[in-house]
């Protein structure tokens, strides 16, 4: 990886022996190990983030993919744009044939509803039950009251500040996505 790691994962820069990564003149290279200390606690949230929807799953008796389909559901209900099954095929990478069983599982079991609520009633609007909000909450309850506990204790201007570089990360990776690794990835180096 490019996070100042080996090819054999070892680190260049190890964070614990307080070394860091050397340049030419023998200087700690402390940006680098920074960056690479950044980089891990960003993967290790995204891991654990894909833990507990795994553990939602599991708790609802779902799929996995399900589950997740089903928190992308409920996110975008919380922030006042629902989805319709196209939008919620790219959240989840699936096709579209993949997302119309996945949603007609979701469907039988009542943990959604499909509405026509625009006035070109050719699109349908996911929303989820009344039945699986409760739970939802319950389950996500904990999570997200020691999320915003964690976030209360920075001031307002570095929370903007961290937003900020999300949002940055966050378009450098769709960027990413939309050209580099368009077509599954870059062209891998001949043998």
């Amino acid at each position: 990886m490019t996070n100042g790691r080996g090819a054999d994962g070892s680190s260049a820069a190890d964070p614990a022996d307080g070394r860091g990564a050397a340049d030419e003149g023998g200087t700690v290279d402390r940006d680098a190990v920074r960056v690479d200390r950044v980089m891990d606690g960003l993967r290790a949230f995204g891991a654990n983030y894909t833990e507990f929807t795994r553990r939602f799953a599991t708790w609802l008796g779902l799929h996995s993919t399900d589950a997740a389909a089903l928190v992308e559901i409920l996110y975008a209900e919380d922030q006042g744009a629902p989805l319709s099954p196209a939008r919620l095929s790219e959240r989840v990478s699936l096709s579209s044939g993949a997302t119309a069983i996945l949603l007609k599982r979701l469907e039988q079991a009542g943990h959604i509803v499909r509405t026509r609520e625009s006035t070109d009633r050719r699109v349908v609007t996911l929303r989820s039950s009344p039945d699986i909000r409760p739970r939802a909450m319950a389950f996500f309850g904990p999570y997200s009251e020691r999320m915003a506990q964690a976030m209360a204790a920075y001031p307002p201007e570095e929370i903007e500040r961290f937003e900020q570089f999300l949002g940055t990360l966050r378009s450098t990776m769709d960027a990413l996505l939309a050209n580099e690794y368009e077509n599954g990835g870059p062209t891998p180096p001949a043998p």
